[in-house]
């Protein structure tokens, strides 16, 4: 079965068609830009752009930039004010005139590398961790999934980890991936001592430029790339509206 899987970001919304039972994209990723200020009603049309291209009907899956609640979005770090309180699986549901699901993006991507990749098979609790412009978490115990954990606002130094350790933050201070990784093994020792993982999957941008910094990581537990890279969080998000329709 095919279903269409949708990952909103602040910089592109992108989408694709999913064969759930393989974890594999059908057709290739289509991204549109995100609509300035990234308000509700301009992003539900983006994404019903993205529907039309693909031709598709059906279940449509989305992972959202925040905690989501039962289909409503609550908290607004990377996005407009406007959309806390908003009916997002209604909201995206009336415009595509398809039945929408969306889930935190983070726990999109998880679901997808829990089934499919880096974290297929394993026991015990697994966090996965997306970085780019901020910083996403999913956690698993036993392959069972803790929603909505947001673990990179958590406070370091007085900030968010995610405005002192995302790909972003990199970006804007201009770090060496050294100077980087130094400030990112800080937030990795705080996910440590809080929750004792049995393995740690790194995902979003950085995943494909592991090579850059994963020799200057020292973790008690394993740590391993994503391997589904920046797909994961369409392919989770499809899986999710099957499982959820």
């Amino acid at each position: 079965m095919v279903v269409l899987g949708i990952d909103f970001g602040g910089s592109g919304i992108k989408g694709g068609l999913v064969d759930i039972q393989t974890g594999t994209l059908a057709t290739s990723r289509y991204r549109l830009p995100t609509p300035e200020e990234a308000k509700p009603e301009d992003c539900a049309l983006v994404i019903e752009e993205i529907r039309k291209y693909f031709n598709y009907s059906g279940p449509i899956g989305m992972g959202f930039p925040a905690v989501v609640l039962h289909g409503v979005c609550q908290s607004a770090a990377n996005i407009h004010e406007t959309w806390v309180g908003t009916d997002v699986a209604k909201l995206v549901s009336d415009a595509t005139r398809n039945p929408t699901f969306v889930l935190n993006d983070a726990d999109a991507a998880g679901i997808a590398e829990m089934t499919f990749g880096a974290g297929q098979g394993r026991k015990g609790v697994v966090l996965i961790l997306t970085v780019g412009t901020g910083i996403g978490s999913a956690i698993f115990t036993d392959g069972h999934l803790v929603p909505n954990t947001e673990f990179g606002h958590l406070m370091i130094r007085g900030k968010d980890a995610e405005r002192r350790a995302s790909d972003a933050a990199r970006k804007r201070k201009g770090l060496s991936w050294e100077e980087w990784a130094g400030r990112f093994q800080e937030y990795l020792d705080v996910m440590e001592y809080l929750f004792w993982p049995d393995l740690i999957i790194i995902g979003g941008g950085v995943s494909s430029k592991t090579e850059n910094f994963f020799s200057y990581l020292n973790t008690r537990a394993d740590m391993v790339p994503a391997q589904l890279l920046n797909e994961a969080g369409i392919i989770g998000a499809a899986m999710y509206a099957k499982q959820s329709s």
